[in-house]
Order: C-alpha cells, then structure tokens, then sequence
C-alpha cells in the first residue's frame, strides 16, 4: 500500500528541509545528507538503511494525562514498553500523540517525526528524551523533516541542535523500560 506524506494545501511546512540544513551549516554541524522514496516504517526502510552507514534511528511522539508532550528518540533496535516510560521520565500514563498534534506542535506529519522538529516548537512545549545507548554511538540518523531524505550526524551535532532551539535535550536509559520477555 503506498502512502504519501502531504500537507493539507493551507498549511505549509513550518521550516523545509533545505531551511534546516541551512541552520545546521549555520551551526557548523557537519551531516551527510541521503534522498531516498519515502520511508513510513522502520521495516519500510530496512533497506535503505543497508546502504547508510550509522545507527538508524526512530521516533516516539507521546503524551501523557496531563497534556505533556514528549519526543522519544531511540534506536530502531531498542524496544520500549511505554507503560514502563512514566517511571523513568516523571509522567503520567503515556499515550501516542495524534497527528494533529504532532502538526500543531512539531510541524511535521507521521512518518517524518524527528529530534530536528524542535526547531518548529517555539513555545517548548516538547520534552526531548535520547535514548542513551544511541547517544554513545559514532553516528546517527534522522529524516530531515521529510521522510524522502536521512541526515546522518555525530550525536554531538544533535545535541548543539536541539540547545540552539532553547530546548534541553534529556538522555535517557531506556534498558528499564525494555519488554518483559514472554516465558516460552
């Protein structure tokens, strides 16, 4: 089934890829920038990730009871069980965010969630959680606002971004909230 990743024709994109990359020159954060047919899925990309070297990541837009929003940013090969994330975190019960507001709060639609998001959050209202084990590696990737692109970046890069943004980024072990495993 393909599936398109489109802007209502009202609402444009609040920052563009090209504008971000510009804001990462800007910074002096050096990137490796790949184009590739959109990618909805980590499973979806499998592929893709084969010929970008690196530690290929996801992207966890939550919220809790309270209205608090929360961007989980972790490997594609870590597993979380999100009824665990609240003790670690400090939040309520957690939920999935919906993609309106994901748009409201992010600027980007489902399939091309991503840290450099924050730069649309103006008002920090998204908490930023890094999943530790990814931050300790060499290089790490994203899509750059649109799931047709991967940017890949030292997780220093990262880090300098999101405090440019005014956010605070939190590294997070995540090896608490792991999957109980089924007996067998």
């Amino acid at each position: 089934m393909s599936q398109t990743v489109a802007q209502p024709e009202s609402q444009e994109m609040p920052t563009s890829p090209e504008a971000l990359m510009a804001r990462l020159a800007e910074l002096e954060i050096g990137y490796t920038l790949y184009n590739h047919r959109p990618i909805f899925t980590v499973a979806e990309g499998e592929d893709i990730e084969r010929g970008i070297s690196g530690t290929h990541c996801r992207n966890l837009f939550l919220r809790d009871k309270k209205k608090n929003n929360f961007l989980l940013v972790l490997q594609n090969a870590t597993s979380v069980d999100i009824k665990k994330l609240p003790d670690i975190i400090g939040s309520d019960r957690l939920s999935f965010g919906s993609a309106d507001r994901l748009w409201e709060y992010l600027g980007v639609r489902p399939g091309s969630v991503c840290p450099f998001a924050v730069i649309n959050d103006a008002g920090r209202n998204v908490k930023i959680l890094l999943d530790r084990s990814m931050m300790e590696t060499d290089l790490v990737n994203y899509h750059p606002l649109m799931n047709t692109m991967t940017v890949g970046l030292a997780p220093s890069g990262l880090l300098k971004f999101i405090e440019s943004t005014g956010h605070t980024p939190y590294i997070v072990d995540l090896s608490a909230a792991a999957p109980d495993k089924k007996e067998e």
